[in-house]
């Protein structure tokens, strides 16, 4: 059944990207999908500074969309400043924000018009539906699992759309989450804070794995920082609110203590103390690798990986928190933005609303890809 494209379910897309080949499938997808088709399409070139024989995105797999597109470069603001600057182009009353990595369903412009007319007014976001394709015949791996997780996240926007009325109010994605990490979730605790409401739409999307080599866990341990910055803005109860899984930052920071302790008292001659530190930081360092093991496919490049990654993830994981807390401890709380009167869906944010500038940070990374602690 066909749904009637309104100006109220008027959407343009806003892709950001740094020139990944898989950038092409994600742009066929959109062009061969079925529905209405969107009123502008704006894929942002988060690439850093421009190389002399660096080529230009391509956008000829969107068909006869490609008119309808247009590529703005931003010089390597990261994934939150890259969808500010995508949005703040757009007419549209909604936007329709989508990573580089997946693929739209065959349906899926049908679906988000669908999705669109079914939000009340109280409703400022509607989020897609996203499969994770995992390995048939084998258990998936670390990284592998780490990706599927996207599939229960809440907000996650590699397939998320926003009125953008609410986007002004809220004032976009903070650009100090400078990783595709955190960013949708502090967007969204904020605009639920202010009063809206999000729903999780029908379309559907697929998100497959991408490629990454043996050591993306030990890259994936900046997340931490952000994690110090979530609960700047959103204080101890966000990691429940957000239905975020809360890491084993505790966990890392004691095993790590207690490899910094034995180093500490066997310098100081004290052997048997150091031995007892040292029996810690083992006997921690092997129950981290065996809940990571135990799940996958133990292979030997799989369990290898495991091992040498296990012990070094806990003290980077500490050196990114505590890098994190020190860098915004003058972060404040999230205060609201406006005042709903009445409200849109009433609640939290009445009242006059004295919140910081979303984005007024300078990020840095690449964007669309997932990352964080562990």
């Amino acid at each position: 059944m066909s749904v009637p494209h309104t100006a109220a379910t008027g959407y343009s897309v806003v892709i950001p990207t740094v020139g990944r080949p898989c950038l092409a499938d994600c742009l066929a997808a959109l062009a061969s999908s079925i529905g209405p088709e969107p009123r502008e399409i704006v894929v942002v070139d988060d690439r850093p500074q421009p190389e002399p024989l660096r080529d230009e995105l391509s956008l000829e797999e969107l068909g006869p969309l490609r008119e309808r597109a247009t590529v703005v470069q931003t010089g390597g603001r990261g994934p939150a400043g890259a969808r500010n600057i995508g949005w703040r182009l757009v007419t549209a009353p909604w936007v329709a924000f989508l990573d580089d990595d997946v693929r739209v369903g065959a349906r899926w412009r049908e679906s988000l018009v669908r999705d669109l007319a079914g939000a009340d007014p109280t409703v400022a976001g509607v989020q897609g539906v996203l499969d994770v394709p995992l390995p048939a015949g084998r258990r998936a791996t670390d990284w592998e699992r780490n990706t599927a997780g996207l599939a229960r996240a809440r907000w996650a926007t590699a397939d998320m759309a926003y009125r953008t009325e609410v986007l002004k109010a809220v004032g976009g994605f903070d650009e100090r989450f400078p990783r595709a990490f955190r960013e949708d979730a502090d967007l969204a605790l904020r605009v639920l804070d202010d009063g809206w409401r999000i729903r999780r739409g029908s379309r559907l999307t697929v998100h497959p794995v991408r490629p990454a080599d043996r050591w993306v866990s030990l890259r994936m341990q900046r997340g931490n920082a952000d994690d110090a910055l979530m609960l700047r803005l959103h204080g101890p109860a966000w990691w429940r609110r957000a239905a975020a899984p809360r890491g084993r930052i505790r966990r890392h920071a004691a095993v790590t203590a207690a490899a910094a302790a034995a180093l500490v008292l066997a310098a100081a001659g004290r052997r048997g103390a150091a031995a007892l530190a040292g029996a810690g930081w083992l006997l921690g360092t092997a129950e981290f690798a065996r809940a990571r093991i135990s799940p996958g496919p133990r292979t030997r490049e799989e369990v290898t990986t495991m091992l040498a990654t296990s012990v070094l993830i806990p003290p980077l994981a500490v050196y990114h928190r505590l890098a994190g807390t020190l860098r915004h401890r003058g972060a404040g709380p999230w205060e609201g933005a406006r005042a709903p009167a009445a409200g849109p869906g009433g609640g939290p944010g009445e009242g006059p609303g004295t919140g910081y500038r979303a984005g007024s940070g300078a990020g840095s990374g690449g964007s669309a890809s997932r990352g964080g602690g562990t």
